[in-house]
């Protein structure tokens, strides 16, 4: 949607599905840039903009996109009919530009459908209770296609942006990386979780809770040259020739902090991390040494943008309060992991990685897993040399 030109070839795009013999929903985001736009403006007029007001403004991005959507449809002949988050009633909690959705009233839409209107409905907003105009976050757009998705039992949400699918890995790190047929809903909430910025988080959990078929595809591709993307689904893939592990995912955006020499007794990690949760500082890695001498150390990872914050809590308030020696970071980590659902049948996964890093001189800081996952910690500038390492010795270049 980032022109007059785009809008009216996504047009044409709905025109074809809805020819087809389709009952169409499309959800838009605004035009690219005017999120950004519009709160550069807000920050021009307020250095801390007022929230409530911040939703109001920015909603009004997709405003405009699905009244120039519906024009286009218009246009070449296709009835169609343009909602705001308000209209459909989306409705959110009152958490304004993070509002997570409550409820969608579908039967504007339904009726519109049975008329034979494509509707378009846009994204990334909705209203609460009280009739305040809310927004979801960045991305938004992508759990709002999927709610709609969900609210009308569709057969098929469709994802369309600026990749064609979900590959092993990212092809701008690994040129051999390949795009994925189908993923499970398991494996791609890792992904988007480490890094992977193909969709929303949030959008993957909905489908995952509501049972939605997702398909990744690219809005750039010409008429006729259309691939399937990537499916999202809850069936594993049984084939005999199943990989074992999907893709080697990373995350440059992490910091680590240790608290060295805290009393190792019951109780001294919510000592730690209470006060850290209380700053609504996301936690995600944690390793507690083995204690000695009664003291043990303490470390875990934040985002690199929580760092400066984080540490500056942890040396003025848990240092003294905990009784402890010192306070260190590094702020030029990564997390490097490998992913797949193959991993539950297959041991020996984490030995081989393990390996493979060791004989390039990699090491590694910490250590975390899951059924389906093995995340690394290791120094940043080791990233792209672990992730090709990885996905060469996953045999993730290899066509299945």
């Amino acid at each position: 949607m980032g022109s007059p030109d785009r809008i009216r070839n996504v047009a044409k795009r709905v025109a074809r599905w809805k020819r087809n013999g389709n009952q169409v929903v499309v959800v838009v985001s605004a035009m690219s840039g005017e999120t950004n736009r519009l709160i550069a403006l807000a920050k021009d007029v307020s250095p801390q903009p007022d929230e409530r007001e911040l939703d109001v403004m920015i909603s009004t991005g997709e405003q405009v996109t699905i009244a120039l959507l519906a024009m286009a449809l218009k246009d070449i002949g296709v009835s169609a009919k343009s909602y705001t988050g308000s209209q459909v009633k989306v409705l959110t909690d009152s958490t304004f530009t993070k509002a997570r959705i409550l409820d969608i009233d579908g039967q504007n839409i339904q009726r519109d459908l049975d008329d034979d209107t494509v509707v378009i409905v846009a994204g990334f907003q909705g209203v609460d209770a009280s009739g305040n105009i809310t927004t979801l976050g960045r991305g938004g757009s992508d759990t709002s296609g999927v709610a709609l998705a969900a609210a009308l039992k569709a057969d098929e949400c469709q994802i369309y942006t600026d990749v064609d699918g979900v590959y092993t890995t990212d092809p701008r790190i690994v040129p051999e990386a390949r795009k994925l047929d189908r993923i499970t809903f398991e494996e791609m909430l890792e992904m988007a979780s480490l890094g992977s910025k193909v969709l929303q988080i949030r959008s993957v959990e909905f489908a995952g809770k509501y049972k939605v078929k997702l398909r990744v595809l690219s809005s750039f591709e010409e008429e006729g040259q259309e691939t399937m993307g990537t499916l999202i689904t809850l069936e594993e893939d049984t084939t005999m020739e199943q990989p074992i592990i999907s893709g080697i995912a990373f995350n440059r955006d992490e910091a680590k902090l240790t608290v060295l020499g805290v009393p190792d007794h019951p109780g001294i990690a919510y000592q730690i991390l209470g006060p850290v949760a209380d700053a609504n500082i996301d936690i995600d890695m944690i390793i507690q040494n083995v204690g000695h001498d009664g003291t043990t150390d303490f470390s875990f990872t934040v985002n690199r943008n929580d760092f400066v914050r984080t540490k500056a809590l942890l040396e003025d308030q848990i240092k003294p309060h905990v009784g402890a020696r010192a306070v260190s970071g590094d702020n030029k980590i990564c997390k490097v992991s490998a992913v797949g659902v193959g991993m539950r049948s297959h041991p020996g996964v984490a030995s081989k990685m393990f390996r493979i890093l060791a004989e390039e001189g990699i090491n590694i800081q910490m250590i975390s897993t899951s059924e389906i996952k093995i995340s690394v910690v290791v120094d940043e500038k080791y990233l792209e040399l672990a992730v090709r390492v990885l996905h060469r010795a996953f045999e993730l270049d290899q066509a299945t």
